[in-house]
């Protein structure tokens, strides 16, 4: 009897959660270029733009986001109230400057700027972005950490992330206007 492609997905899927964190990202940051574009009232929607998101979001956002998660449960593996807030607080000092460093930096390289384009958009953008996310992450990791099975925990955050990523959208797309 053969597998269908579906049950084989779904085999591999859950064999590898990363994969599907991997495939949500490769659609809600895409999706979340567009939206962000539509409230700025674009009139020809930049397909290339959204399909860097796309390639960022899912080959570079979901598995480092899968590889921290992991690490946290390690350092804090208790799944107590205590435990979640550390996880979210400690993220904020360790991944999410990471992270957001290198949305900016590797957003700029995508798009063909030179390196120290790139860095000079980090420098303009990580405050203001860092200071926005401190407000908005710490409640939603302090969730996943808490609620969400861990399997399930990067699909959450990709979830979570739509709103997160047309922000991002809307400070990279500050950077083209001021260029």
């Amino acid at each position: 009897m053969s597998v269908s492609v579906f049950q084989k997905v779904k085999q591999i899927v859950t064999k590898y959660p990363v994969i599907r964190g991997m495939a949500s990202y490769a659609v809600i940051w895409p999706v979340g270029s567009i939206i962000q574009q539509a409230i700025a009232g674009v009139e020809d929607y930049d397909f290339a733009r959204a399909a860097r998101f796309s390639l960022y979001g899912g080959c570079y956002v979901a598995p480092t986001l899968h590889l921290w998660l992991k690490l946290a449960v390690y350092m804090f593996p208790q799944k107590t109230l205590l435990s979640a807030a550390t996880k979210a607080v400690v993220e904020q000092f360790t991944y999410t400057p990471f992270a957001m460093v290198s949305f900016y930096f590797g957003m700029s390289l995508l798009e063909g700027k030179p390196v120290e384009r790139a860095k000079q958009e980090v420098t303009e953008k990580f405050i203001p972005t860092y200071k926005v996310g401190v407000c908005v992450w710490p409640g939603i990791q302090t969730v996943n950490y808490l609620f969400i099975p861990e399997r399930n925990r990067v699909v959450y955050i990709s979830v979570a992330s739509l709103l997160w990523t047309i922000f991002l959208a809307y400070m990279k797309n500050l950077q083209i206007m001021n260029s």
